[in-house]
């Protein structure tokens, strides 16, 4: 049963002062930069955790900003023009950002809710010397489907996603990453490859898809499974434990050939303007309490073995949130590609996107019947009306 925040812990977090901020003279607004749906808001009796941290923290403001891809909230950064004070990328995009100098160190002095961090999810390799980040949450990558309509003969693989009897009810990721990720994995590749060959296999075989696929997704997910409008899509573990509250014919699994394993992390942007403020935040996310009632109501996989005290038992051992070694030795974590890698696989992703599928070939070849229809029935009207001005003028010369 979820539960909501006590009165007595949000005095004892004004009571300690754990940064300066929090008797700052001005009110001040952070901008919150994270996923859709990745934080709880106080729906079905869950923690508003933003409200409480305006409780707890008056002088700080958080505006809360969203983005549905790695990629997208990359470019959004990169162009600038926004400023950000916490953002929450995958383990790659933590990686890339490092390499290209666009994250603050953090003060771990203002973040002393870092203790409660399990040792296996420190010092990782997007961010080996743990400067940058801290963990938020941790998944896997498997497929959802619905149990009324697939056939459990059918599931086991990635294989399910090419399956032509499910043509028009397949929801594929709407990123070059996860994407070329499981086709890689079905093809037997690694999902780390920058080899321009099987990069191209791997566009080919998301090309082979393309005919039988719904629509390319992120957020929308939520619906088209939720109301069974789609049977069948490759999505977050956390995220599938949220839609089968309220689809209880959905099911989940990870594929036998592997999975893509990942953590996203809670991290600074460069020029950051309320750095203290944002750190508060994070430790404040970071709190076991908060981060447990966080991640219940998420269904995603707490970094913290504290956190777990304060969720329901049963999500806490759930095996889909929390797999088993043997399980988990199947997982593969990405790795930032170089610039040639990521824009090879890029613009393979645009080749597969618009690559014509049979429903665009027919409707191009039906416009231009039309067109010719419409063209041949001008030139017939124009050449009648030339023919009768002839006559008339034969006949006034007579």
């Amino acid at each position: 049963m979820k539960r909501l925040i006590s009165v007595f812990f949000l005095a004892a977090l004004l009571l300690s002062a754990v940064t300066p901020a929090v008797f700052a003279d001005e009110t001040v607004t952070i901008n919150f930069y994270n996923w859709g749906q990745y934080i709880a808001d106080g729906t079905d009796d869950s923690l508003d955790v933003i409200e409480a941290f305006e409780e707890a923290y008056p002088n700080i403001k958080v505006n809360y900003m969203t983005f549905d891809s790695n990629e997208s909230m990359y470019t959004k950064l990169k162009a600038g023009g926004s400023a950000f004070d916490v953002i929450i990328p995958s383990d790659y995009m933590v990686q890339k950002l490092i390499e290209e100098d666009m994250l603050e160190t953090l003060d771990f002095a203002n973040i002393p809710n870092y203790e409660y961090i399990d040792e296996s999810f420190r010092n990782l390799s997007y961010d080996p010397d743990n400067l940058y980040s801290v963990p938020y949450t941790w998944g896997c990558v498997g497929v959802i489907y619905n149990t009324k309509y697939v056939d459990e003969a059918d599931i086991g693989g990635w294989e399910l996603l090419w399956n032509e009897k499910y043509a028009g009810k397949i929801l594929m990721f709407d990123n070059p990453r996860d994407s070329f990720a499981i086709a890689q994995l079905e093809l037997g590749f690694d999902i780390n490859t920058e080899d321009s060959t099987l990069l191209t296999l791997s566009a080919n075989k998301l090309r082979e898809q393309k005919p039988l696929v719904q629509s390319y997704v992120m957020d929308q997910i939520f619906d088209k499974m939720q109301r069974a409008e789609a049977w069948i899509a490759p999505y977050y573990a956390g995220d599938y434990l949220t839609m089968v509250e309220e689809n209880p014919d959905l099911a989940f699994y990870l594929p036998n050939e592997g999975f893509n394993l990942f953590v996203d992390a809670i991290c600074i942007p460069k020029g950051c303007e309320h750095k203290k403020e944002a750190e508060t935040f994070i430790n404040f996310l970071l709190s076991p309490e908060i981060c447990g009632q966080n991640l219940e109501y998420l269904g995603y996989s707490a970094p913290s073995s504290a956190a777990k005290e304060y969720m329901d038992p049963e999500l806490a051992a759930n095996p889909i949130a929390y797999p088993d070694e043997n399980t988990l030795a199947l997982g593969s974590a990405f790795t930032s590609l170089s610039l040639t890698g990521t824009q090879e696989m890029n613009n393979l992703w645009l080749t597969v996107k618009t690559a014509d599928s049979s429903t665009t070939v027919y409707l191009i070849l039906t416009a231009a019947a039309i067109v010719l229809i419409v063209f041949f029935w001008l030139f017939y009207k124009v050449r009648r009306k030339r023919r009768k001005a002839r006559r008339c003028r034969k006949w006034k010369s007579v």
